[in-house]
């Protein structure tokens, strides 16, 4: 996507300004987008019809959730020695999935060293309850290994599609 956007052959068919885009913005700062569970999605519903009819011939043009998480897990790996937190939009695969790269590199690949998430915020409308991936308590990640027990600790109950704008207006100072 990277690619097709910096390359600006789409830019005829751009239904917003690409200064208002934070894909485009991702793009031109070279910001990873980890995309876990991508398959379980209207788009992805496209893709593997696509896939079928041959009209794409190479099924893994799109990224695998194993794929990404072995790109998490390298950018992980590099950047959090630097002190990385995790701020978390909504729930299910997309909060669980990059979260648990944590654990995997210290329970899996016997790697203790690696820090954990330096900090976590959580937006999210689930209802909470202990052992579910989307709402679960903030402080519960500690005793999976995803966080520790002094790590700044954050949830926002509500509509994320109202409270993520908002936040990121704030920090950009819009």
């Amino acid at each position: 996507m990277f690619k097709v956007l910096l390359c600006g052959k789409l830019k005829e068919y751009y239904q917003i300004n690409p200064r208002d885009s934070w894909l485009m913005e991702a793009a031109i700062r070279n910001l990873p987008i980890f995309v876990p569970g991508w398959e379980d999605s209207t788009l992805g519903n496209m893709y593997a019809a696509h896939c079928i009819s041959s009209e794409i011939r190479n099924i893994h043009t799109v990224k695998t959730g194993i794929e990404y998480m072995v790109l998490l897990a390298e950018w992980y790996t590099q950047i959090a020695p630097k002190g990385l937190g995790f701020f978390q939009i909504g729930g299910g695969i997309a909060g669980d999935f990059p979260i648990c790269v944590v654990p995997m590199l210290h329970q899996d690949l016997g790697r203790p060293d690696v820090p954990l998430w330096a900090y976590f915020c959580q937006i999210s409308d689930s209802t909470t309850s202990y052992g579910s991936y989307s709402g679960a308590v903030p402080n519960e990640k500690i005793t999976w290994g995803k966080l520790g027990k002094d790590s700044p600790k954050f949830i926002i109950e509500s509509d994320t599609t109202i409270v993520a704008p908002l936040i990121f207006a704030y920090v950009l100072g819009w």
